[in-house]
């Protein structure tokens, strides 16, 4: 019995010895969150929501820059919500992926056999168009072919700047023609579609592509670079490319389990959206030094085999997501000024420990 016992005693004290103290958050990580406080000041960038993830712990929060000329009503946290601007593509392209999973679209398909191609000059150019062609920006088409908050915007004709699939060129406007498909498809509008197969399922209640009345209270304001407050700013139609609302510990939901994780995507899927498809050379006709380590997945950017990113610029919102496979830490933030990207290099030089040329390539 004594034996027994021991024996019992002794297994125990070497199961727990086994388990070894969970490892803290970096503390280099840490410096660089420590550090936004000042870069928030340092950029007068009003209101900063963040929230970076990893294995090791969550850290998250609300800066409020300290200058009384920004003045903001309503009060903050971390409900807040932000334009996200271009953080909008890669939930869209998350919907496009589960819709490949469920045989309801096909990557390599024309777009066209879904949709019509009214707006289009050359139509049969925009007949090559696929998905994988418009999700990786292979479209040859320019960013917007009229302001696509404008009255104009939904009859504007469509030209395209370069050949299909011959460069890397950036734009909202195979996005929404891409939106146009789903929407056929799925015979409901986007924000129906992206709440029931994201919004829902990864708990983010105050997100949407259309205003939400709740929207009037916690829907911060945006300020230009010489500091004028220029409104919480609406759009007159939901958008895959530019007019998700968010916040920081909603998005981060997003990418931490639908993004890094693959939770709602087959094996297959989740490999094929993260898979580089393009050089991304931001501007094909002039080549720069920040270009030559950056590609294009199926909805984000990538920093060679290392980082997964998007940015967003609505102008007086900027925001952006950064992930790191490897360790699984993702960080993402929003800013409510033109200024919000000024901080990007002192910064992912910290959180990273490396020199990425993301603030160039957004930037220049």
């Amino acid at each position: 019995m004594r034996k027994t016992l021991f024996i019992i005693l002794l297994s125990a004290l070497l199961i727990s010895g086994c388990h070894a103290p969970k490892a803290e958050i970096h503390p280099r990580v840490l410096s660089a969150l420590d550090s936004l406080p000042a870069l928030v000041s340092e950029y007068g960038i009003p209101v900063l929501q963040y929230y970076y993830f990893s294995p090791e712990g969550d850290r998250h929060g609300v800066i409020c820059c300290q200058d009384a000329a920004f003045d903001i009503p309503q009060a903050i946290d971390e409900q807040s919500i932000f334009q996200a601007a271009s953080l909008s593509k890669p939930v869209f392209a998350y919907i496009v992926m589960k819709m490949v999973d469920s045989g309801e679209i096909e990557l390599d398909r024309p777009v066209a056999d879904y949709t019509d191609v009214d707006r289009f000059a050359d139509k049969e150019m925009a007949r090559r168009l696929t998905p994988r062609i418009v999700l990786s920006h292979q479209t040859g088409l320019p960013n917007w072919a009229a302001g696509p908050s404008s009255d104009e915007w939904p009859t504007s004709t469509i030209a395209f700047k370069y050949p299909v699939d011959s460069c890397f060129a950036y734009s909202g406007e195979g996005y929404a023609f891409l939106q146009r498909a789903v929407e056929a498809i799925k015979g409901a509008p986007l924000n129906e579609i992206a709440r029931k197969e994201v919004f829902e399922p990864f708990d983010m209640p105050t997100t949407s592509y259309e205003w939400l009345p709740v929207y009037d209270s916690i829907a911060v304001p945006g300020f230009n670079r010489d500091g004028e407050n220029r409104g919480q700013g609406r759009h007159p139609r939901a958008n895959s490319a530019y007019t998700l609302r968010t916040n920081a510990p909603e998005y981060a939901r997003f990418v931490r389990r639908g993004l890094l994780e693959g939770e709602g995507l087959s094996e297959a899927a989740h490999k094929e959206m993260s898979t580089h498809q393009v050089h991304a050379q931001r501007y094909a006709d002039a080549p720069r030094a920040c270009d030559s380590t950056v590609f294009w997945c199926l909805g984000f950017g990538a920093v060679n085999e290392d980082y997964y990113w998007h940015w967003g610029d609505n102008g007086n919102f900027k925001a952006l997501w950064l992930l790191h496979p490897a360790t699984k830490e993702g960080f993402v933030y929003f800013s409510n000024r033109a200024t919000g990207h000024d901080l990007l290099d002192p910064f992912l030089e910290e959180l990273t420990g490396e020199e990425l040329p993301l603030s160039d390539w957004i930037r220049n």
